[in-house]
């Protein structure tokens, strides 16, 4: 592959939701492609008809779009090796599998669905439960192995439905070198004989990849390691249509893990985490399944979090923007096993992004999430200096609402409770005395306001921890939140005191 220009894929099928094991796989292709100064393509591989699911291709773009991952050819952003849907490529696939039968590797196959069935009934044993059409049972089917070349023919000719399947070897070894597990070896007596030409005249997965792979001049190829079993069949159909040697380099990636095993949608709905990179609602039930964006990640940060999930750079270091990924990444380096998914973990993650952002870039998603929640901000100023006050203390950006909300939105109802059991005539005093001190104050910052507070409760003699609780609960409704003198400063002067003034008629 030396001198090439480096070409990777993601090459999803639109059956579904893109969860967080794909998102990785889009990842790993982006950086390597950056890193090596090459293209990211994003082919759809709709050649399963019977499971396509409408709005899952719209989904991915929206993903991408939202991580920042950007493919330089697709559907949607064309390219020089189009079309990018393998249905809209159908016509060129036929034409190699028929090469592959005229040359010996495949042949025509006419047993139907109730013949298949029939087969496997007939061959299943307490060690063989489930037979597949290999070597041992091709001779024994209706297939052009078996049939004469004339009737072969007149089927060909009367429109008989057919396959048409890879004939496998019946004993070698395929041996292939993955960039991450090294040379990998398959016996070929354990394979079955994979279909790859459907009868509706669609190529499955093994023809199509290959085929699309050459075609669109791919150098690597990054996929689950789910594919592991398919790839030989892959490097079979590489070295009978198109030499070995011409084949791209492979890295088979680890699973991503959950509590049970191989993670699953069911995992998010189970344990209550999310899967999905945006909200996907399935079209089969209806059901709404919230994504990281809608629990309050930000893609910076599932980005960052993503990437570690079986890879690291060698050192200690954790919090990585794109740019630096890319400048460090590298295939060798993204480990066999599989890597498990910490949610706790994940929103660490987000809380550090969080904290190092500034508030202009956290500006438009938390006005967004004061929106959802019915407040419209007309003072987005005081909305970047509220997002500074307590962005340390959100771990998802959800969390501004519960941190930032009061400042924009008085608590229908303060923690009352919280103050009343110490509450006497002298503390009622210190605030009224307080609330006249902080009118006549011409500086209103949150020192100025603080030394105040300090010197008249010293002139009282009360102790300034039993009063800056109620003065919390007074301008925030909870035990919770920045400085409250900070407070103060952000809400304004005419706002803090009727505050104060609110609580004090709530307490009498």
């Amino acid at each position: 592959m030396a001198g090439k220009q480096v070409r990777v894929r993601f090459a999803p099928s639109p059956t579904g939701g893109l969860h967080m094991g794909g998102m990785r796989t889009v990842l790993y292709n982006y950086l390597f492609a950056r890193k090596h100064q090459g293209r990211f393509i994003l082919r759809i591989e709709d050649t399963d008809q019977q499971r396509y699911v409408p709005g899952a291709e719209e989904y991915i773009y929206e993903c991408l779009k939202w991580t920042g991952l950007q493919p330089d050819e697709s559907p949607l952003h064309g390219g020089d090796y189009g079309p990018y849907r393998q249905s809209e490529r159908k016509e060129m696939y036929r034409q190699y599998a028929e090469k592959l039968v005229e040359e010996g590797y495949a042949y025509y196959a006419f047993d139907t669905a109730e013949e298949l069935e029939v087969m496997r009934e007939k061959m299943k044993t307490p060690d063989n439960p489930s037979p597949q059409y290999d070597f041992r049972v091709r001779l024994q089917m209706k297939n052009s192995l078996t049939l004469p070349e004339e009737q072969v023919q007149e089927k060909l000719n009367s429109g008989v439905p057919y396959v048409i399947r890879l004939k496998m070897p019946e004993n070698e070894t395929v041996k292939f070198h993955d960039l991450i597990r090294g040379d990998s070896l398959f016996q070929t007596a354990l394979l079955d004989d994979k279909v790859l030409l459907k009868a509706d005249g669609m190529p499955t997965y093994h023809l199509a990849v290959v085929v699309d792979d050459y075609l669109m001049k791919i150098t690597h190829v990054f996929r689950g390691e789910e594919w592991l079993p398919s790839a030989p069949a892959h490097v079979l159909l590489w070295r009978y249509l198109f030499g070995e040697e011409n084949m791209p380099q492979w890295a088979h990636l680890p699973l991503i893990l959950g509590p049970e095993g191989k993670l699953s949608k069911r995992d998010g709905m189970k344990y209550g985490f999310p899967v999905y990179p945006l909200e996907w609602k399935d079209p089969a039930t209806g059901e709404i399944i919230p994504g990281f964006r809608e629990f309050g990640f930000m893609p910076q940060a599932f980005v960052n979090f993503l990437a570690l999930l079986g890879w690291n750079d060698g050192t200690d270091k954790e919090i990585f923007t794109l740019e630096e990924l890319i400048e460090t990444f590298s295939i060798e380096r993204v480990h066999s096993a599989g890597a498990r998914f910490d949610f706790e973990k994940a929103k660490w993650f987000n809380h550090t992004w969080i904290k190092l952002s500034p508030s202009a870039t956290l500006l438009p998603e938390v006005n967004q999430t004061f929106k959802r929640n019915g407040i419209t901000i007309s003072d987005i100023q005081m909305l970047e200096k509220a997002i500074d006050l307590v962005k340390e203390r959100c771990h998802l950006l959800s969390d501004f609402m519960q941190q930032a909300g009061f400042f924009f939105q008085y608590p229908e109802n303060p923690d009352l409770t919280a103050v009343q059991a110490r509450w006497n005539e002298e503390k009622k005093s210190f605030f009224e005395n307080l609330m006249q001190l902080w009118q006549e104050t011409e500086t209103w910052n949150a020192a100025e306001l603080e030394n105040r507070f300090k010197t008249k409760a010293e002139s009282l003699h009360i102790k300034t921890g039993e009063l800056l609780l109620p003065l919390r609960i007074m301008l925030v409704g909870g035990k919770f939140g920045p400085p409250v003198f900070d407070i103060a400063e952000l809400l304004g002067k005419a706002e803090t005191l009727k505050r104060i003034q609110n609580l004090l008629d709530r307490l009498k």
